[in-house]
């Protein structure tokens, strides 16, 4: 696995504010909250429940999966899968809540419920730091989730009291890497890496 270059210890006094939610870019969470967890409300109008991913989740993720494009898949996981093994799926959603975070977009209005994006932390405790990695389903793109779901992590890695939120990014994931600039990270070429980025966010 590709290592995270060592934090410059003034960064954290330079940090960067994420800009105020607006309507243009991130998806309305309504203010109602269900047993099932936050509703939100896409630019678009159509309903979606933002909620911690449970490990009752494993078989939407599955079908979540069977939906994406070959591209996609390349861009999230960063290599060519044709499926996602059940072991797999199941370490993603039975997570271990002190060094992990993840937060799933249900589309309760078809049955079963069904997974149309995810985002998560994965917490570097030596580095005080966390990788971040998000997915919205195509369909499901250019409405505000992806924001909604880097928002959400950005949230949750300052309540951690964490310095820093990174990721890589593949230079082809424009729109990903769009948003991030937006959202004030900064990207960093990787040596040897032509086609990814690193990008970054002080916290």
């Amino acid at each position: 696995m590709l290592m995270t270059p060592a934090r410059d210890p003034g960064s954290h006094s330079r940090h960067a504010q994420l800009p105020p939610r607006s309507p243009e870019r991130f998806a309305s969470p309504s203010g109602v909250t269900t047993p099932k967890g936050q509703v939100v409300h896409t630019a678009d109008g159509r309903e979606l429940v933002i909620r911690s991913i449970e490990p009752g989740d494993i078989t939407a993720m599955q079908r979540c999966f069977k939906r994406l494009s070959p591209q996609d898949v390349r861009r999230r996981f960063m290599h060519a899968m044709s499926e996602l093994p059940a072991p797999m799926a199941q370490r993603l959603c039975r997570i271990d809540p002190a060094m992990e975070a993840a937060f799933v977009l249900m589309d309760e209005t078809v049955k079963p419920a069904e997974l149309r994006g995810v985002g998560r932390i994965f917490v570097d405790e030596a580095s005080n730091t966390a990788e971040f990695s998000v997915l919205v389903e195509r369909e499901w793109t250019r409405i505000g989730l992806g924001a909604l779901l880097m928002q959400q992590l950005v949230d949750e890695s300052r309540r951690r009291g964490l310095s820093e939120l990174w990721g890589y990014v593949l230079m082809e994931n424009r729109p990903m890497l769009q948003l991030c600039k937006e959202l004030g990270f900064v990207a960093n070429m990787l040596p040897g890496e032509a086609g990814t980025a690193q990008i970054s966010l002080a916290l």
